[in-house]
């Protein structure tokens, strides 16, 4: 009978581009001091959309931090991904040229809505000036895979390569996917999202979701959870992590940052808000059953925080269901609310900020939320001091998928 001790995946790097920030310190600084960032969109061709508050990422330099041969056929999303992807590397120690084992290192992400600025500019070419003008790139750099190409790529990395397509709640997926692989047998996930839904198509695209707030005051645009709730204001950026054998991070010295412990998964359908409560409390519980944990060992909880009132309503009462009364005890936040949904990135950022949140003993506050009318203990104004050992995080999709993910501080045993 063998003894050996089941594979654990661990978060051991964590890389970020957001609007509050260029790297993991800086952008966790921001959302500690409750920073908000969103203002009205300045990128060219948007001026007369009816949606005009978001978080821009205004300081990213892509030419600075990646190849020219990889900016020409790519779109900014996925810059933001390789970018943020180089981060996570260096933050866990974690060759990204020429490893010595390729074949044992993976890249996964979620995406949304892919490349929608490159693939603008070259249609504006194809019907402007004619076929020859459009560059051999467009068939992939609009494609929503191609930021997982593109890592892998540059890095070397030939392991098991993915994207998840499941709504924005595929960025919880995704990292489950990950985490899977781990479990599997591959050394080491690179795994994340990054969006940029702020071109001129894009955001026509986005102006079809009626959940989309079009609200022109920065500090009113996106407030869940309160009675002045009116939807969500985007972002854009991303973030990265790293995820790798337990046993083998400790091996080569690696600080082991959290611990991937549990994740499930329903669909309730598009817009569909009041069905979410039971398809949001199922995963909840899918998670923490495979967690091993009980909804008491709960320390915070990342909330989607959608700002729409049916869905925030049905949110408050799915975590109620899955974790009790304690559901009405554990503090809550959404950090996001400072800088917009970033879609499929948002959870991954959520994840990140929950490690960060462990790693420091605070819960960072949700930004603009002050008068909320739901029985939640929503954190606001300022971070809150806490012990925290698990977090869950929440995240749910326009087209109606829901997702929950435990995950345990480093160090930390599972239970």
């Amino acid at each position: 009978m063998s003894t050996q001790r089941p594979r654990r995946a661990a978060v051991t790097g964590i890389g970020v581009i957001a609007p509050n920030g260029l790297r993991a310190d800086a952008y966790w600084k921001s959302v500690e001091e409750g920073l908000v960032v969103l203002d009205r969109i300045t990128r060219e061709g948007c001026e007369h959309m009816p949606l005009r508050v978001a978080g821009e990422v205004r300081a990213f330099d892509a030419a600075a931090l990646i190849e020219e041969r990889f900016l020409v056929q790519t779109d900014r999303f996925s810059h933001f991904a390789m970018a943020a992807a180089a981060l996570a590397l260096d933050d866990a120690g974690v060759s990204r040229g020429n490893p010595a084992e390729p074949y044992d290192i993976g890249v996964v992400t979620a995406a949304g809505s892919g490349g929608g600025e490159f693939g603008q500019r070259e249609l504006q070419k194809l019907w402007g000036q004619g076929s020859r003008y459009v560059g051999p790139y467009q068939s992939i750099a609009w494609f929503y895979a191609a930021s997982t190409g593109q890592i892998s790529i540059r890095s070397g990395f030939k392991g098991p390569c993915g994207v998840v397509a499941s709504d924005e709640a595929g960025g919880l997926d995704s990292i489950a996917h990950a985490a899977r692989e781990v479990r599997r047998g591959t050394g080491v996930m690179v795994v994340g999202a990054a969006e940029a839904p702020l071109a001129p198509y894009s955001m026509v695209c986005q102006l079809g979701y009626p959940e989309i707030s079009t609200v022109e005051d920065p500090a009113r645009a996106y407030r869940p959870f309160t009675t002045g709730a009116c939807g969500f204001a985007p972002g854009e950026g991303g973030a990265m992590l790293v995820v790798e054998d337990e046993a083998r991070a400790r091996d080569r010295g690696a600080p082991v940052r959290a611990t991937v412990a549990g994740h499930a998964a329903t669909f309730t359908g598009a817009s569909r808000w009041e069905q979410s409560r039971e398809g949001l409390a199922r995963a909840i519980r899918g998670a923490l059953d495979e967690a091993g944990c009980a909804p008491e060992e709960i320390d915070v909880v990342f909330a989607d925080a959608l700002g729409v009132p049916e869905a925030d309503r049905a949110e408050a009462l799915a975590i109620a269901d899955a974790l009790g009364a304690h559901g009405t005890r554990v503090p809550v936040t959404a950090p996001k609310t400072g800088i917009g949904r970033t879609y499929c990135a948002a959870p991954v950022l959520d994840t990140a900020t929950a490690v960060l949140a462990m790693e420091h003993g605070q819960i960072p506050p949700t930004p603009n939320v002050f008068d909320i009318c739901h029985d939640l203990d929503l954190v606001m104004s300022s971070a809150r001091p806490a012990e925290l050992h698990t977090a869950l995080i929440l995240s749910r999709g326009l087209m109606g998928s829901n997702a929950a993910l435990v995950v345990r501080r480093g160090g930390d045993s599972a239970r």
